[in-house]
């Protein structure tokens, strides 16, 4: 393994630490007067004026006026951000209303609707193996709609936004610093107009909080922006099969989270939907081996 690979392995491993642990990360305003609105609108904000201060210190200007002067750039970047904003919403929705399990579904599947789009709209091919994966999914989710009781909407909801914002972000790529950086100026506008309307009807909270829940308010734009760039970091580093493999960190860990910190109930019939689920996942994974041997193989 050389420098630059473990390097790679490294920065993505920390990524996807960060986003399984990131429910914690909230779990000090769950008891304060603040919905998830608000919340996304805070955490626009600040990841904004962080993502903008970057830009200027890693003088990125340039290349941001350039992505802006396209105007099928700035078309394909509102989209993301529209898809961001409501990936985001969704997320701090299902934290706020204790359902992290349902958070961990959504990215377990979330890979499977990425291999489904890629074939569907950008004429990929599906393995055998990727084929059943996305069928025991879509069972696990038929089995939790009905036997569990409970459609998973927010689990879908994050599965299939994470996955248009990825296919929309393949298709007109931005360095990560660059495009994370437009798509927060396009969503910026929009979350502080609702924060002043929120002042004007006398709901904004933000000033009434505690020190720490301030600051985790405040700091929400960091811990928004780092993984994002160690991400980027990352997947230049290793191999894309290495990288999906490494993915399944972040809803493992949200599970484990969701069980022992958040105490959400997790009966048999439910079990069994995730267990559809795990076994897709498995046969994802599975199916990447073939080209990892053969990639390892050439290189040797």
């Amino acid at each position: 393994m050389d420098k630059e690979y473990r390097k790679g392995l490294i920065y993505a491993c920390v990524c996807y630490l960060i986003w399984g642990l990131f429910p914690i990360y909230w779990i000090p305003l769950l008891q304060q007067p603040i919905g998830a609105d608000q919340l996304l609108a805070q955490r626009i904000v600040w990841a904004t004026v962080l993502a903008v201060l970057a830009v200027l210190l890693w003088r990125k200007g340039r290349e941001l006026r350039t992505a802006c002067a396209r105007p099928q750039t700035l078309a394909a970047f509102a989209a993301c951000a529209l898809i961001l904003g409501f990936n985001w919403l969704l997320y701090l929705y299902a934290i706020t209303r204790h359902q992290v399990l349902q958070a961990s579904l959504g990215y377990f599947i979330s890979p499977l609707i990425s291999v489904l789009l890629g074939r569907l709209f950008l004429g990929e091919t599906l393995k055998c193996s990727q084929q059943l994966a996305i069928v025991c999914a879509a069972v696990g989710v038929v089995w939790l709609a009905t036997l569990g009781g409970q459609m998973p909407w927010l689990a879908l909801g994050l599965a299939v936004s994470f996955g248009c914002y990825g296919l929309i972000r393949k298709l007109s790529p931005l360095p990560a610093l660059t495009g994370f950086a437009l798509e927060s100026l396009m969503l910026f506008p929009f979350a502080l107009l609702y924060l002043l309307w929120q002042h004007q009807q006398g709901g904004l909270v933000f000033a009434q909080l505690p020190a720490l829940p301030l600051a985790l308010v405040v700091g929400s734009g960091a811990v928004t922006m780092g993984p994002l760039l160690l991400f980027a970091a990352g997947a230049r580093r290793i191999r894309l099969s290495t990288l999906g493999m490494v993915q399944y960190i972040a809803p493992t860990l949200q599970f484990i989270v969701g069980l022992t910190l958040f105490d959400e109930v997790f009966d048999l019939h439910r079990f069994a939907g995730y267990v559809w689920v795990w076994v897709g996942v498995g046969l994802f994974i599975w199916g990447s081996r073939p080209q990892r041997a053969v990639r390892s193989g050439a290189a040797a």
